[in-house]
């Protein structure tokens, strides 16, 4: 057995009290005299012989029992057996030697030494040892908790219900997993608005205060980190609340709703399910529901289609169309590196076998994309390729034209030609009244799906119109992260300028709901809540990031870029307004397209985007949607 410096001090240990106990074991054996017979007043000369001899054994069976293998700070109560074990033996092997060495004339005065010593001194070295043992196991366990500790972060946990019952019971059974990283958290406190919790315990946590004083209790218990744990919470008291929790210096941690923890992820631990507050949590609003059997009764099977597939949008619809159990998923984007990564992570999330083929083709190139739909026959297409960048679009109107507005007219007569089931394109709010050239051609795709889904043809085709996408590439969010991330003050156009705003996940899911209830050329509109200013927006997310506006991270205003209104608008006066089986999806009415009249004036907006006039593609794009005013700012 190998001796390291813990085995050393804890046989040296032994070694002293099993001396020191024999001798004052010795001192107040005359005591004892009337409980175990005989002379027992001993010399030195016999102490030092007894105590040396039942050292050495006691020593030999202790190690060989094992006393000095086992790893004392996870010691168990069978482990004490091999101290009980070898202190008896080696007490009793000290008594047979003692009792054949006094037979020997000339060794009497040495060892003769009483039987009742011996076994009193194994009882005393027994109870003295396992003592020890377990002292020192306890003094080691708290020194180390107490070191662990102060590496933890400590955590305020908002809300007193089971979430944070369920939280708290996972961090402490974490304890003995080394592996599990709850282990690395200290709860300190509670907050809860309910009075009837207020100085209780859960879990051995106490409810401290209310969401009131989140801030001054963060400040006096040194949070860290605050765990937002009310799944259930109603979105104007979220709001509320995790503004306090954007007043602290504290990380801020989300439980998501009930349903997303128990239904919709296989994992069963919730602190593995606890999310980083998202800005999308500030907005205000319920998150939008939709019907998965519906979806489900869509995808399932079947050969999507998905252009525009390593965008923000393309990227999500082909996570979540993949649940469903499609046939094929066929992934088009002109951008090879962001369609690499979907692709990459959808082998990593499902394996190679997982049912893609990522193709690399613009969907302008209506030759290739012929070839496309010829080979791979898809039933669903979901149209997400587009520029959608305003103000680059603003210089360059003819690219806007030819990928946006000829580039869908090519996959739509594609899939109408191919016999496509459900042909779903990605609109947006700025198609309504619109000020800018991006806005017009996507109002123009509008009219494309309007004007296909009036050839009385076998394909449905219909648009989702959302306004702006949390997130994605190109918007707002990412551009605040990565000026704050530089120590740059962050831009923001107007200090009254408002947007409506949606989560990808939801734009996502209107896109596939919208797509299983269609009966074509429908626009479906979500119903996306109350706008939201971009200053606040900006202001809140400085706060996430610990830091003061204003005061640690300026705000300037640059003025609207060119083609930029103040808001944003849902729905045009002439489509009216009818309601779905889901509260919150609308669909406005068709409007009648001149056939004739409408391709004549593509096929001029053609011949200019193909000249790269950019100022007749323009004028020409403003005949085609007359509510197209681009010389509106405001």
């Amino acid at each position: 057995m190998k001796i390291n410096l813990r085995k050393l001090i804890l046989i040296l240990a032994d070694i002293v009290m099993i001396f020191s106990i024999g001798i004052i074991v010795a001192w107040i054996l005359p005591v004892t005299a009337n409980y175990l017979g005989g002379n027992y007043i001993m010399g030195y000369r016999k102490i030092f012989v007894a105590i040396l001899f039942q050292s050495f054994f006691s020593f030999i069976f202790l190690w060989i029992f094992g006393a000095y293998s086992i790893l004392w700070r996870n010691a168990r109560i069978k482990d004490y057996v091999s101290c009980v074990l070898g202190i008896i033996s080696g007490s009793a092997v000290t008594i047979m030697v003692f009792e054949i060495m006094e037979n020997y004339a000339t060794l009497v005065n040495v060892f003769n030494v009483p039987k009742g010593y011996f076994i009193l001194c194994a009882a005393v070295q027994l109870l003295t040892i396992c003592a020890f043992r377990f002292i020192f196991r306890k003094a080691f366990l708290s020194i180390n908790r107490h070191e662990r500790e102060l590496y933890k972060k400590r955590v305020m946990i908002i809300g007193a219900g089971n979430a944070c019952k369920m939280i708290l019971k996972e961090i402490q059974n974490a304890q003995t997993d080394p592996n599990n990283s709850s282990r690395n958290y200290l709860p300190v406190c509670i907050v809860d608005d309910d009075p009837a919790k207020l100085h209780k315990h859960i879990v051995n946590v106490p409810v401290l205060g209310t969401t009131k004083q989140i801030a001054e209790l963060a400040e006096k218990h040194d949070i860290e980190l605050i765990i937002f744990a009310i799944p259930s919470c109603d979105e104007e008291n979220r709001k509320r609340i995790i503004d306090s929790c954007a007043d602290t210096k504290c990380d801020i941690k989300i439980v998501p709703y009930l349903s997303n923890v128990f239904f919709e992820d296989a994992n069963n631990h919730i602190m593995n399910q606890i999310k980083d507050i998202r800005i999308e949590d500030l907005l205000g609003r319920d998150p939008v529901t939709f019907d998965k059997k519906e979806i489900s009764e869509l995808i399932n099977d079947k050969v999507c289609m998905v252009t525009g597939a390593g965008g923000s949008i393309g990227s999500e619809l082909v996570r979540q169309i993949i649940k469903y159990k499609p046939r094929l998923v066929v992934l088009v984007d002109i951008y090879e590196n962001s369609l690499y990564e979907i692709q990459q992570e959808l082998f990593m999330e499902y394996g190679r076998d997982v049912s893609i083929v990522s193709l690399i083709s613009s969907v302008r190139d209506f030759d290739k994309m012929s070839l496309i739909f010829e080979k791979y026959k898809p039933q669903i297409v979901f149209h997400a390729a587009a520029h959608k960048h305003v103000p680059l679009m603003e210089d360059s109107p003819e690219e806007a034209v030819k990928n946006n507005i000829f580039g869908t007219f090519n996959v739509m007569k594609l899939a109408e030609t191919y016999g496509v089931n459900k042909f779903i394109m990605i609109s947006t709010d700025k198609a309504v009244n619109p000020t800018n050239v991006m806005g017009a051609t996507k109002r123009c795709c509008e009219m494309i799906a309007q004007y296909m889904a009036q050839s009385n043809g076998k394909t449905e085709f219909i648009a989702t119109r959302f306004g702006n996408v949390l997130g994605s590439n190109g918007s707002v969010i990412p551009l605040f992260k990565r000026q704050i991330e530089s120590g740059r003050p962050l831009t923001v156009t107007h200090p009254d300028i408002i947007r409506y705003f949606m989560t990808i996940p939801e734009a996502v899911a209107l896109v596939m709901q919208a797509a299983a209830i269609a009966k074509g050329g429908e626009i479906f509109v979500l119903d996306m809540g109350s706008p939201v200013k971009i200053l606040s927006l900006a202001e809140n997310l400085i706060k996430m990031y610990g830091k003061v506006p204003y005061k640690d991270v300026q705000i300037i205003f640059t003025g609207l870029r060119p083609g930029e209104k103040l808001y944003e608008e849902l729905l045009m006066d002439e489509e009216g307004l009818k309601s779905t089986a889901n509260k919150k999806i609308f669909v406005g009415n068709q409007i009648h397209i001149d056939r004739e009249q409408f391709i004549k004036q593509l096929e001029e907006l053609k011949k200019y985007a193909d000249e790269n006039d950019s100022e007749k593609t323009v004028k020409m794009l403003e005949t085609i949607v007359p509510t197209f005013n681009h010389k509106t700012n405001n």
